[in-house]
């Protein structure tokens, strides 16, 4: 089966900067994929050449079998696309807005069923005859999402969809985006809500500094972790924490202190040992595993 999303070896570069550096990858049909990576990592440039918006310097793009230049017309029904930014025409109700949009895909009469049931999904049915520049930031948001699936499209790109929006309306929009999923929709997410990503998506990609720094299924990008975090709280401050823990020393707050363990090579029971040699009293220790976060920082090096 054709891959919703073929990345070849794709460069990009604007003047001395290098956005993209031979990034290769392939989303299959029918997956939740994340694209994570922090500011500048070069997420929204692959998103821009994907759309038309920019061109590779170099390699290859496809969408739905659709060379993203080649096949230009092709890629852009094949794909959706909800902007980071708020970008909307000041001078259109809601409803206007949808039927120009899907006018730009020789949609007519016959897809406004599907503008209403949009309108209805994403609770714009009591703005439906609003104009655009009268809604709040949250509105405008929804109408971004119903924008870019006016045209159903088979492969659908979330740049940083809830960013700047509240709780309620992060929860509406996942359990519509979630329902598109399970209807068939190939999504691909790029968020800074970690958690977001670590609860959704079936693989994740990681960029940094335009280069693929991991691709892999959930849970293996969750193994790749040290292992546990071991927190232990002592009746005092320790003083001096023996040399042979401080390289696994993750923070210190108080009387607790947190090591990051290798599973494969640290014991527990010879750090509890080497606290108590040092003087310390234990009175609490927990174990946590390691989030998507903490893998996050580990392969970026810190980099948000």
């Amino acid at each position: 089966m054709t891959a919703a999303i073929e990345i070849n070896a794709v460069h990009k570069q604007y003047g001395a900067t290098q956005a993209l550096r031979g990034v290769s990858f392939s989303i299959a049909r029918g997956e939740f994929f994340g694209l994570l990576g922090p500011n500048g990592a070069g997420k929204s440039t692959l998103i821009n050449i994907l759309a038309g918006l920019t061109r590779a310097t170099s390699g290859t793009a496809r969408v739905a079998g659709h060379d993203v230049v080649g096949e230009f017309a092709s890629t852009r029904r094949a794909l959706g696309v909800v902007p980071q930014e708020l970008v909307f025409d000041p001078f259109f109700s809601v409803r206007e807005v949808l039927r120009i949009q899907a006018g730009y895909f020789g949609l007519g009469a016959e897809n406004d069923p599907w503008i209403d049931e949009l309108i209805d999904a994403l609770m714009l049915t009591d703005k439906a005859g609003a104009n655009m520049r009268s809604l709040s930031g949250g509105m405008k948001r929804r109408v971004l999402v119903a924008q870019a699936l006016v045209h159903k499209p088979e492969v659908v790109v979330l740049d940083e969809p809830t960013a700047g929006v509240d709780v309620e309306l992060r929860k509406s929009l996942w359990a519509f985006i979630q329902r598109l999923h399970r209807d068939g929709h190939t999504i691909v997410l790029t968020t800074h809500y970690l958690e977001e990503a670590e609860q959704l998506c079936d693989r994740i990609a990681i960029l940094n500094h335009g280069q693929l720094a991991a691709l892999d299924s959930k849970p293996a990008l969750l193994a790749r972790g040290l292992g546990k975090v071991l927190a232990i709280t002592t009746a005092a401050p320790l003083a001096v924490v023996p040399e042979a823990l401080r390289a696994k020393v993750k923070s210190r707050k108080g009387n607790t202190i947190e090591f990051e363990l290798d599973i494969a090579r640290d014991s527990i029971g010879d750090i509890l040992e080497a606290l108590r040699a040092a003087g310390a009293v234990i009175t609490d220790l927990h174990t946590q595993e390691p989030d998507l976060e903490d893998i996050f920082l580990q392969i970026t090096h810190g980099e948000k």
